[in-house]
């Protein structure tokens, strides 16, 4: 089980999956808006919908399962084990938790398609980078944050990377001139989709901390990342055949340049991507902060283009290695923070024990 290894073990994890799957969804994204892929509902839809790959994985981390594997059958385990069913205010809770999570989700990714749809890919991509302030925002009120220099210093350094990122990017397909109509959906739109997603990852933060949900196990990650995602995709399936997207959905599928079977294949793969990110995203919060998981996730923004340059084959200019070198300066900035704090909780300690 992950909960087994120690946390510099089990963060490292999550790092490479929120990095991994972060990129990988990104690429196949952008390949899915090039061969022909016009559907908002449907980009939605599959950040989602990759949730029933997670339920081998909560029957094989079930505590219960866990408990049997790892215990005896004595009356003591017996009554360990049920009184792990949760109450019916607490499942009622959890309930409430899971819906709002998911409709948020929802909205955010909708949001963040029209936005990527009516907005250039630079303008698109600068927007995105305020999840960093939004999240240190929320972060500091809602979790109690500190903000010391070097926590403070990696924000900026990630915030200037997304940004130099994105200031230098061509635009290959600007639908609309600035300041029509459809530019400023596209602005507020992505700017409300960021503030959104910081919030949830806030508030899924503090429901870690209240006990809310029961945290600090792999298990807590599956089970809040499955019913979150369950509420998602049933809230896309209804937006899919509301907005009448779904008579375009064949069509759309019959004229992907790569083909019907490339384009299943490239869906699903961006619904496995999301599902990887995911994990890595929630796991980070519970593990470290919400402003941590929303740093790495900004870290993987001048990560996507090195890979387009071999997959795609961009063009790699100075720009991408100095963004990518003020992201990993970022990273370590907080990485060296989280050493300051280890070092002064074992100098307490030892003065405790003295």
């Amino acid at each position: 089980m992950l909960e087994t290894f120690k946390w510099w073990i089990r963060i490292p994890i999550y790092v490479i999956f929120l990095i991994a799957g972060q990129a990988a969804a990104t690429l196949l994204g952008r390949f899915y808006y090039c061969e022909g892929g016009n559907s908002k509902w449907m980009a939605t839809l599959v950040q989602s919908s990759g949730f029933p790959l997670l339920i081998p994985l909560l029957f094989y981390f079930s505590p219960t399962k866990c408990d049997h594997n790892n215990g005896t059958n004595d009356n003591s385990t017996n009554n360990t084990i049920t009184k792990k069913y949760p109450t019916k205010s607490k499942v009622s809770t959890l309930t409430l938790i899971y819906i709002g999570f998911g409709l948020i989700a929802t909205g955010t990714n909708l949001l963040y398609s029209y936005g990527l749809f009516y907005l250039p890919v630079s303008t698109y991509s600068l927007l995105c980078a305020t999840q960093l302030a939004f999240t240190a925002l929320f972060s500091y009120s809602i979790n109690s944050q500190k903000f010391t220099p070097p926590i403070f210093n990696s924000v900026i350094l990630l915030t200037a990377s997304a940004a130099l990122l994105a200031i230098n990017t061509e635009d290959v397909d600007w639908r609309h001139k600035p300041y029509d109509n459809y530019f400023i959906i596209g602005f507020f739109c992505t700017i409300f989709a960021s503030a959104a997603f910081s919030f949830c990852l806030s508030m899924v933060q503090l429901s870690f901390e209240k006990q809310l949900i029961k945290g600090g196990t792999f298990y807590a990650v599956l089970e809040i990342l499955f019913y979150q995602s369950f509420v998602a995709t049933c809230a896309c399936v209804v937006g899919v055949f509301a907005s009448g997207e779904w008579t375009t959905l064949n069509n759309e599928m019959k004229n992907f340049k790569q083909g019907s079977f490339s384009y299943v294949m490239t869906l699903l793969w961006i619904a496995v991507s999301w599902q990887v990110t995911s994990v890595g995203m929630v796991g980070l919060v519970m593990e470290v902060s919400s402003l941590f998981a929303n740093l790495i996730a900004t870290l993987t923004l001048p990560v996507v283009p090195i890979f387009a340059v071999f997959i795609f084959h961009d063009k790699m200019d100075g720009d991408m290695i100095v963004s990518l070198l003020l992201a990993v300066w970022g990273f370590l900035s907080y990485i060296y923070q989280h050493y300051l704090d280890d070092r002064k909780a074992k100098v307490h300690n030892v003065e405790g024990v003295c």
